[in-house]
């Protein structure tokens, strides 16, 4: 009898063991890859092809929640809830602080993570509320006309690269075995504008042009691991992005060993058939990106590989390689774990919004203003008997956020900053004075006596998100949020005329922004002028604080700024040549890596560790950068190189290195660069990189070299040659 019960026991002890006993796919212990093949192996087709769109239903015999893709982080979590606003991608550009961006993202990061936990513990899992963030944007800002431009850091593919590898690895994390958050580099490839054609257009490209230009920071993505490359709407070359065989299959997958997803842009493959006609339907679409290593579908095409199976157009392994990749992140992400097995799951709700993040925007903000004049006017004292504030962005949520926005309880207007920071017994009057792209109806001017009668006129004119952006965003825009006009609205201008007519007190005019503009007029008008982006949601703050002198301008332009658009080649062309300081001959209104400071930095003693090196050596170089101004300032300094003998064409100048340096009246530092043989190659007309002997120049100074620079204040760089053998 006692061994009978004890068999019994012993039999339920095993039933019990086997019941708790794990399937592979949710044991922590294995490894990714085994993990993905006991799920994929429990999948039917048509779950398999489900789980391939951005809208993932649950599969609940599996026990798999339901997963939206689609979530966007472009300067804070954007479309959420509350969240820390950071100034958008443009003016992180002008920051020209990779350190800043990595801390950026990180907070970003973190507040992502903190949001994704609290919805999970709800029970939400909709669209905004993910991990998976789509963003940066690497694309390069070729032309001003193009909308989402201020989506980028720039017209420079190294700044592009160092900038958005600091954020991707923000936004990742550091922990080896888990992501923070899953990065994306979007939009691959060849990707800006014009923004109607976008579901249609064909950009042709040169090689060379791709090489030099359109790849670089999409490879250097790739090298820190992003989990994800989106591909763009456009076609490159005759074949869309989303079906481009040298973009997806020679160059990222073989070339450069990307190992992560790659997603559509929404409704990418869609315009397979609406509008590139290269398929006849949804089923060939969905074929053809799949075989093209499309892996995650914005869009609804996906589901359609079942009866591209049916129709022998691909095979269920196929589907299976590319789900298993899409799945590893998921996995990478913890999305199946155990609770108590993530690091990052434990992010509190406190982090969002929190008084570090809202510093920190501040920071950025702060370094992101670029002060494009100055007659000596700022900074302003605080305790005049009159200030007068004026324009249609002074008291504009939407001038502090461009595109791809969070929303954040204390948005600190232009208005608002200026307003706290003046001294008691001093008066601010405020007066929006002109709408914002349109004649006033109401003919009665109360604006422009009120500034005769002030001691100085701070007026913000600029743009905003309704008349630059992406299609759907920019309401007011008649071209789809391109800017086909490079000039400022023209009752913008006819105000600020009407505000200088007779008028000898300090007009300061601050523009809000997130692309090249034509500035002439304001900068003739004005007595200085600062350009504020959308700084997010210190920008008021910010702007204050370097009006009144509490901070020194620091920021730099990251993209140039032509005279007028009769300056640049058409706007569908995307030929390199005579766009960006590298091909751009034309002299230009504002420069490449030009900003002014309270402080005036003077740079001399280039001195080179040899004027003769092999090409496979690097070179040491110093330089001296001295502030001889009477206010401390903290400069980007900025390292350029000239190849002046190459077989090919080649940029005119190409930035290959800055650095930050923060210096007290008189004071004087010297800046130490290394120029690797990297930094010397040049790319030909195959799109071949080689060093190739001869004679090289290099500059150290405050924005890229030429006349342009110097008259405006940027100083005379430094400089010396050396020659390659």
């Amino acid at each position: 009898m006692a061994r009978s019960l004890a068999c019994v026991l012993a039999l339920l002890f095993a039933i019990g063991c086997r019941a708790q006993e794990l399937p592979v796919y949710k044991d922590v212990s294995k490894p990714v890859d085994l993990r993905v093949k006991s799920l994929l192996s429990q999948l039917t087709l048509e779950e398999k092809a489900q789980q391939m769109t951005s809208s993932s239903p649950a599969v609940e015999r599996l026990g798999i929640p339901a997963y939206d893709w689609w979530n966007e982080a472009l300067h804070g979590v954007g479309r959420a809830g509350a969240a820390t606003v950071f100034p958008q991608a443009i003016g992180l550009g002008a920051t020209f602080d990779e350190d800043l961006a990595f801390r950026v993202a990180s907070a970003v990061s973190d507040e992502a993570r903190a949001m994704y936990n609290a919805a999970v513990a709800r029970g939400h899992r909709q669209k905004y509320a993910g991990l998976t963030f789509w963003t940066p944007n690497v694309n390069i800002f070729r032309d001003p006309r193009w909308g989402r431009g201020q989506e980028t850091y720039g017209e420079d593919p190294y700044l592009t690269s160092v900038l958005g590898v600091a954020f991707v690895k923000g936004l990742q994390g550091t922990d080896p075995n888990h992501l923070k958050v899953a990065a994306c580099a979007k939009h691959y490839a060849v990707h800006s504008g014009p923004e109607r054609l976008r579901h249609e257009f064909n950009a042709q490209a040169s090689v060379k042009d791709m090489r030099e230009t359109y790849l670089p920071a999409f490879k250097a993505l790739v090298e820190a691991d992003v989990e994800a490359v989106m591909c763009a709407y456009n076609a490159t070359n005759g074949e869309p992005c989303c079906g481009n065989d040298f973009l997806l299959n020679d160059v990222l997958r073989r070339e450069w060993g990307f190992k992560g997803h790659v997603v559509s842009d929404c409704g990418a493959l869609a315009d397979f058939y609406k509008g590139h006609a290269v398929a006849a339907n949804a089923v060939e679409a969905a074929a053809l990106a799949l075989k093209r290593g499309v892996n995650l579908n914005c869009g609804d095409v996906y589901p359609s590989l079942v009866e591209a199976v049916k129709q022998g157009l691909v095979t269920e392994e196929e589907i299976d390689g590319a789900l298993a990749t899409l799945l590893a992140t998921r996995f990478k992400l913890g999305m199946f774990d155990p609770a108590g097995t993530n690091p990052y799951e434990s992010i509190p709700a406190t982090v969002v919004n929190s008084k570090a993040h809202r510093a920190l925007a501040k920071e950025a903000a702060l370094k992101s203003v670029v002060m494009l004049k100055n007659n000596g006017v700022l900074p302003l004292q605080n305790n005049l008997p009159r200030y007068f504030v004026v324009g249609p962005n002074a008291a504009s949520i939407d001038a502090l956020l461009g595109n791809y926005y969070g929303v954040n309880p204390n948005m600190v207007t232009i208005l608002e900053g200026l307003t706290a920071q003046i001294s008691p017994g001093s008066q601010l009057h405020y007066k929006p004075g002109t709408l914002l792209d349109r004649e006033n109806v109401n003919p009665v001017d109360w604006t422009t006596g009120g500034a005769k009668t002030s001691d100085a006129t701070i007026v913000v004119l600029g743009l905003t998100g309704v008349l630059e952006g992406e299609e759907g965003e920019s309401i007011a825009s008649p071209h789809y949020g391109d800017r086909l006009d490079y000039n400022l609205p023209e009752n913008q201008l006819d105000f600020l005329r009407k505000l200088r007519e007779g008028h000898t007190k300090p007009i300061i005019t601050v523009i809000t922004g997130g692309s090249p503009m034509n500035l002439s007029e304001v900068h003739e008008l004005s007595d200085a002028v600062l350009l504020a982006w959308y700084p997010g949601e210190e920008g008021g703050n910010a702007v204050a604080d370097i009006i009144f002198g509490a901070a020194s301008p620091s920021g730099k332009l990251p993209v140039t700024f032509p005279k007028s658009l009769d300056q640049l080649p058409a706007y569908e062309d995307y030929s390199m040549a005579g766009r960006t300081y590298r091909y751009m001959q034309a002299e230009p209104m504002y420069p490449f890596g030009f900003g002014l400071s309270y402080a005036s930095f003077r740079y001399s003693d280039m001195k080179l560790a040899s004027a003769k090196i092999r090409k496979n050596q690097a070179l040491t170089l110093e330089a001296t950068v001295t502030n001889d101004g009477e206010h401390e300032g903290e400069e980007v300094v900025q390292l350029y190189l000239t190849d002046e003998q190459a077989s090919a064409a080649v940029p005119l100048y190409s930035l290959k290195a800055f650095r930050r340096v923060k210096l007290e009246p008189g004071a004087s530092a010297k800046v130490a660069f290394t120029v690797t043989p990297e930094m010397m190659e040049m790319v030909d007309e195959h799109g071949q990189r080689k060093i190739e002997p001869g004679r090289f120049k290099v500059f150290v100074g405050g924005a890229v070299p030429g006349k342009r620079s110097e008259a405006l204040g940027a100083g005379r760089p430094a400089e010396a040659t050396f020659t390659v053998k």
